[in-house]
């Protein structure tokens, strides 16, 4: 009986209302207007509907029934649409969780709630074996293997599978950063961008691999970093068929294949495949003519005139193992290798225990004296060791009485 009588309250009030002019809709945030009708609500009132938007409001307007909350300021269009929400305010929560003492309205959504407890997961995927606690969840990862994405960006029309992916990327066409670092005042578009920040700040690194107890910042590292372990490389080139650990790795690795060369020289406006080969060029530009053959000591301007001037050498037979980039001549291919990936920037030796990569292979030997703990240059003094060589020079002069830099 209260609500009917609230019901026909609020139509004798809208029949008031259609003959103002113009009404104001005011929250503590800011005012909507409605050019149909004028309406002045008390502050009390205004902070009562602090709830209500305009598209609500103009359902009064379009000729329906409407039905407001009298709690929060809520409209409805259906009677029944309002019934269901009143519960929200009236039904007592008298379901508890007997973990954390959390509270329900329904006995299901305690069911639900109890899953986080015990773990129970029972909608399960059949395409790939993933389990959730609620079938909502399984239908949104459906969508993984059904390529569905049905949420499209109205500024660039861009498709996503969640409507949180498309929140955030919403934020790149607004510039919105609304998360602050209070360390640094760096802004992210993201919370939980916010907290992986912090740990550059605290040097915290929660994520810990079970097989080798090396630990990551962030666990996107490592679940990379796991692949070593397993020996997963998911990334595969469809051109040439070499897979990659690393999603970057194979990123740079279809340069080869694409020709792409975004990393450019500022002072000539030559572009290279990789940043290494970049450093290397930007040296060349401290001087003039900075560009020397190795085999004659001509210099040139630019790597074309020395390329061609390298060719000469070649051809006539003086040095067959050189360098086409820079002129210098080795003894053998292997060297000649060796050398070339200095300007290629390439770096086929990789750490199996880190994924860390070089370009010599002796460089990764050395490094693995990191994983192994071996300590091969032992003091002919003491019974000191060290895992290198430099280390252990250093350590000699102790012995020696001689000063240390």
């Amino acid at each position: 009986m209260a609500l009917k009588e609230e019901s026909q309250e609020l139509n004798e009030t809208e029949e008031k209302d259609q003959n103002e002019k113009q009404h104001d809709l005011k929250t503590e945030e800011k005012s909507i207007s409605c050019s149909q009708t004028e309406k002045t609500s008390s502050p009390k009132k205004a902070q009562k509907i602090q709830t209500t938007n305009l598209n609500s409001h103009l359902i009064i307007h379009a000729g329906e029934s409407s039905f407001t909350c009298q709690q929060c300021g809520d409209i409805f269009n259906r009677k029944e649409s309002l019934k269901v929400h009143m519960k929200i305010h009236i039904e007592k929560k008298s379901f508890i969780c007997s973990q954390c003492g959390k509270r329900f309205a329904h006995k299901y959504h305690l069911n639900v709630h109890m899953r986080i407890h015990t773990g129970e997961r029972p909608y399960i995927c059949e395409e790939c074996g993933k389990s959730f606690t609620r079938k909502g969840n399984l239908k949104t990862h459906m969508r993984i293997h059904t390529g569905e994405r049905p949420f499209i960006c109205d500024q660039c029309g861009m498709y996503f599978t969640h409507k949180k992916t498309l929140n955030v990327h919403m934020k790149t066409h607004t510039g919105e950063r609304p998360y602050t670092c209070k360390q640094c005042g760096k802004s992210f578009k993201r919370n939980g961008d916010v907290t992986s920040h912090m740990r550059v700040h605290t040097g915290e690194k929660p994520f810990v691999c079970v097989q080798c107890g090396k630990s990551f910042k962030q666990k996107r590292l490592l679940n990379s970093h796991m692949r070593i372990h397993t020996g997963e490389r998911p990334f595969s080139c469809k051109l040439c068929g070499k897979s990659f650990i690393c999603k970057e790795n194979f990123r740079t690795h279809m340069r080869v294949h694409n020709e792409e060369r975004p990393f450019i020289c500022a002072q000539c406006g030559k572009s290279l495949r990789y940043k290494e080969s970049l450093n290397y060029h930007m040296s060349t530009h401290s001087r003039e003519n900075g560009f020397k053959c190795h085999q004659c000591e001509r210099s040139f301007s630019d790597t074309i005139r020395l390329k061609n001037h390298v060719q000469i050498h070649i051809h006539i037979g003086e040095k067959p193992f050189m360098c086409h980039h820079c002129g210098k001549s080795l003894k053998n291919t292997a060297n000649l290798q060796k050398h070339v990936r200095a300007h290629t920037g390439e770096k086929p030796f990789t750490c199996k225990q880190c994924g860390k990569s070089f370009a010599v292979k002796r460089n990764l030997k050395i490094h693995m004296r990191v994983h192994t703990g071996a300590r091969p240059y032992k003091c002919l003094h003491c019974e000191k060791s060290f895992k290198y060589l430099n280390e252990r020079n250093h350590h000699l002069q102790t012995h020696s009485g001689k000063k240390l830099p």
